[in-house]
């Protein structure tokens, strides 16, 4: 069977994760890159064996195979650029953050219902071989029920010079970029959540934006959820999800993944780790074999739709310093 054709919006640090993907996979193949810096895409395209564009029309009207695009440039362009392909009915894999409001959000999903056209989030994580296994091993029940839910992105990372943190480009700091991750694999794990707190731990960069936060998530299901996210510290943490159950522990790491009932004292070791280059292997494949109608998307509109949703509520709580609802009708609307 001919490979699906792929045409990539942006060639910036994720383009090359993606250049690597489509590099290993077996059913896609990037065809074409855009990016206002057509130097940079021309180095990525030279990579691909792909053209390179100017910008994302240009690609559009010169590429009329195209099978579907990836959009990667930075969030306060998903929308425009996003609806611009969903109109001419070419199918939308858009990396996160999804944008910048809610109402953004309804936008893009109400343009690819509208044109009948397949949509979806990437978000990474949903595609780590050792996420999927550890949410198979919560829903199994081996763990019991689940007390407590873990996550930390804690990283030193020099954002001073960075286009994530330009308010106007980005929409906020580390709460929107590594948050956005947090809340779906929050979702992922537990389902919906029901309202958040977020604060600010303080900065070392002079950052426009937020650096350090703390989150807190309560779900629908009764469970509170932390999350620690830092662009400022390295705390070198081995893990970054734990999951704490009324009949043992388990852990996600960066490098191995295992699990400890209380009745053994051995460690399960379940997964090596986390993959970059797999995990956007898999955000590219799912897409792909969903358009053949062979599987169904890890990240429906509605998750994405909750991703904005519940980080809107974050940074109203990052305000206030107080709890704040997540009303997620929206999401069943869709």
């Amino acid at each position: 069977m001919s490979k699906l054709k792929f045409g990539l919006i942006g060639a910036g640090g994720i383009a090359q994760a993606y250049s690597q993907a489509f590099n290993e996979s077996e059913c896609c193949d990037l065809v074409a890159i855009a990016d206002v810096r057509l130097d940079s895409a021309k180095a990525l395209a030279e990579i691909s064996s792909g053209r390179a564009y100017a910008d994302y029309k240009a690609l559009a009207e010169s590429e009329s195979g195209l099978d579907a695009v990836i959009i990667a440039t930075p969030p306060n362009l998903h929308t425009e650029i996003a609806c611009y392909f969903l109109e001419r009915k070419i199918p939308v894999l858009c990396e996160k953050p999804l944008c910048l409001t809610v109402a953004d959000a309804l936008k893009i999903i109400k343009a690819a219902e509208d044109a009948g056209v397949l949509f979806a989030m990437a978000s990474k994580f949903r595609y780590c071989e050792d996420v999927v296994r550890a949410k198979s091993i919560v829903a199994s029940g081996v763990l019991g029920d689940v007390l407590q839910f873990e996550n930390a992105f804690t990283a030193k990372v020099d954002m001073s010079k960075r286009w994530n943190s330009v308010e106007e480009v980005s929409g906020g700091g580390v709460l929107m970029d590594n948050g956005t991750h947090s809340v779906d694999i929050i979702r992922y794990f537990l389902g919906g959540i029901e309202s958040v707190l977020a604060v600010d731990a303080g900065g070392t960069q002079s950052l426009a934006v937020d650096e350090n936060v703390k989150m807190f998530a309560k779900t629908h299901n009764g469970v509170t959820a932390s999350v620690d996210l830092t662009w400022g510290i390295n705390k070198e943490l081995p893990h970054f999800i734990s999951i704490y159950g009324t009949n043992g522990t388990l852990h996600v790491g960066w490098r191995e993944s295992k699990y400890k009932l209380h009745s053994n004292p051995d460690w399960t070791v379940f997964g090596s780790g986390y993959d970059k280059v797999a995990s956007f292997r898999g955000k590219i494949e799912n897409f792909s074999q969903t358009l053949g109608g062979k599987e169904e998307l890890f990240i429906q509109p509605p998750d994405a739709l909750a991703s904005v949703l519940v980080i809107e509520a974050a940074y109203k709580s990052l305000k206030q310093n107080l709890w704040q609802p997540v009303v997620e009708k929206a999401v069943t609307a869709v």
